[in-house]
């Protein structure tokens, strides 16, 4: 990464245009809130992946001046694992501005009415074993199309009646997405599942919705991670959010790309 001075030097020596100039200082971009808060608002640009606002810790102040911020510097923001608290005083602060997600998702993007998406021309799947495993694949989901994905989803297919997966996972393989987020709690078994059925990298999303001895999404972790079935990585527990960057950063990749 070119500091500024760097940037500014290979413009006045005519070695960059203004164009690229000002692509690699949007790349570039860090933007102070307060005393408390260092923004990457150069992330999209430079990897793909938004700026995500990670609730948990912030008091409701802070919260509401780096969303605000990062909206108007990006026209969009994601703001993932907020309380309900927190979410009232979002709802108050930017009324009418929650373009995706809700309190049920635990992630929701706020958009100003300029805020444009991304089109990328990538497709992903995000399949849940079970209905408990739903709040987690829509912050993939929500996350992936922040990024300019398409997003196919099939939900309550997992191995309890493993015959509700076959119509939905045969609908996205002949859609052509190039990863699937596969999401499970209890023993976790789904991802293997479907990793071993597929030519497609699975990301393998374990849930907390385990209980008693390995409960709490441990067992899911586990055996995910031991799994015998290649093309199978694992994100952490819960983590809908690494899991739809993921995937979406895998299919943008894998999309033709469309010319300049």
């Amino acid at each position: 990464m070119q500091s500024l001075h760097e940037i500014l030097m290979q413009l006045a020596g005519g070695r960059i245009g203004v164009d690229e100039a000002q692509a690699q200082l949007m790349a570039s971009g860090v933007l102070t809130v307060g005393d408390f808060a260092r923004l990457d608002t150069g992330r999209l640009r430079r990897k793909g992946v938004p700026e995500i606002i990670f609730a948990p810790g912030k008091t409701v102040g802070q919260l509401l001046q780096i969303a605000g911020s990062l909206l108007e510097a990006a026209g969009r923001v994601i703001i993932a694992s907020f309380d309900e608290k927190q979410k009232d005083a979002i709802d108050s602060r930017f009324p009418g501005m929650i373009a995706a997600g809700n309190m049920e998702t635990g992630a929701i993007v706020l958009a100003k009415p300029d805020g444009q998406l991304p089109a990328k021309g990538g497709a992903i799947g995000v399949l849940s074993a079970g209905t408990a495993d739903v709040p987690a694949c829509e912050q993939a989901r929500i996350v992936a199309e922040e990024m300019g994905c398409r997003v196919m989803k099939a939900y309550d297919v997992g191995v309890a009646g493993v015959h509700r997966l076959v119509g939905p996972l045969g609908e996205m393989m002949e859609a052509g997405v190039a990863a699937l987020v596969v999401a499970a709690g209890m023993e976790g078994a789904l991802p293997s599942v479907v990793a071993g059925l597929v030519p497609v990298p699975v990301i393998g999303l374990p849930v907390s919705s385990g209980y008693g001895l390995g409960g709490g999404g441990v067992t899911a972790l586990l055996a995910m991670l031991q799994s015998c079935c290649p093309g199978l990585v694992v994100v952490n527990i819960d983590n809908g959010i690494g899991a739809g960057a993921t995937a979406a950063l895998i299919a943008n990749r894998a999309a033709p790309q469309k010319p300049a």
